[in-house]
């Protein structure tokens, strides 16, 4: 009895295991992604660096899985190049989402702070983005789109005609990780779906506002500097060719004068006076135009000053553009 009783708890207990073996592989193949990215979290440690990156942005629940689960990690110039393939030369990319790993250029100047926290925040959500199911996908692409409709940003769509270019195909996802980091104000159905991945949205918007701006007041002032270059110049152009103009009738004018000079009966009070008349006349003529050419004198110097505060701005906005451009950055010495 023993025996039979031990065979059959043997039996069973095969069948048991056989069975939770069938169900465990059973549940690998449905949710194959789901467990690499858990064995990938589990073996991931992530270093000061991106912790502080992710709770800055505040990255949380769904967000730092997926995070953590693309091994993101912030490259010098060299390391990100090689992995973040850049597709058009004049657009700087900032981060990639690439096989399946999140890559952020280093970008270190303090005006751009919050700079590297959006830029991991935006390539977190491709991670999300690319794990959802179609349907989920379509669902929120009407939203996104909707969203899109409302902002009329032209930057934005200048981006999204970029990515129309260098990434056909990408537009929804594309837009769901610039919504999502950029737009201070959503409809009820993404803000909350993007609360599976953040605690505080607000907080990543409000630090891509922050560096926006520092680009957008350079581009502002630049604006308005060239602006009123552009209208001094066109202004000191049309007096400098009035002033030559008139000091070519009044050196004629003088010239005619001082050949006239020696027709002049002197005992005729009546020519005397005439005379003595036109060469006032002449003389009030050639102050007048000492005083326009002090006027375009002090334009053109105002001019200089706008042409100079213009160019400085040039080469911070060029500065700043290449602490943003993986491709512009000094080569490492040897």
């Amino acid at each position: 009895m023993l025996d039979t009783k031990s065979n059959f708890l043997r039996r069973t207990s095969g069948l048991f295991i056989g069975l939770l073996l069938a169900i465990l592989a059973l549940f690998i193949v449905l949710n194959r992604q789901f467990v690499i990215d858990q064995l990938t979290v589990w073996q991931y440690t992530p270093s000061d660096t991106i912790s502080q990156l992710a709770n800055r942005a505040t990255i949380h629940d769904k967000g730092l899985f997926y995070f953590y689960a693309s091994e993101p990690s912030v490259e010098g110039t060299q390391k990100f190049n090689s992995q973040c393939d850049r597709k058009e030369p004049t657009s700087a990319i900032l981060g990639c989402y690439s096989a399946e790993r999140i890559y952020i250029y280093d970008v270190t100047d303090p005006r751009l702070d919050g700079i590297r926290e959006v830029t991991a925040s935006h390539e977190m959500l491709h991670a999300v983005f690319e794990r959802l199911s179609e349907k989920e996908k379509q669902y929120l692409g009407t939203l996104l789109e909707a969203e899109y409709a409302k902002s009329h940003n032209a930057e934005l769509q200048t981006r999204m005609e970029y990515y129309a270019r260098a990434q056909p195909g990408d537009r929804i996802n594309e837009l769901h990780s610039i919504i999502g980091t950029e737009i201070a104000s959503l409809g009820p159905e993404l803000e909350t779906h993007y609360k599976q991945y953040f605690s505080d949205r607000q907080k990543v918007v409000a630090l891509h506002a922050t560096y926006q701006k520092v680009f957008d007041d350079l581009s502002a002032q630049s604006d308005t500097l060239g602006a009123e270059v552009s209208r001094l110049r066109e202004g000191i152009s049309a007096e400098i060719t009035t002033y030559n103009a008139e000091a070519a009738r009044l050196e004629a004018d003088i010239a005619a004068l001082r050949a006239r000079e020696g027709t002049v009966d002197r005992t005729s009070a009546s020519q005397v006076n005439a005379y003595n008349a036109d060469r006032q006349a002449l003389i009030n003529r050639a102050d007048s135009l000492n005083g326009q050419k002090v006027a375009i004198d002090t334009k053109t110097t105002e001019f200089n000053t706008k042409v100079k505060a213009y160019n400085d701005l040039v080469v911070r906005s060029n500065e700043l553009k290449q602490k943003i451009d993986s491709t512009l950055a000094p080569s490492p010495s040897v």
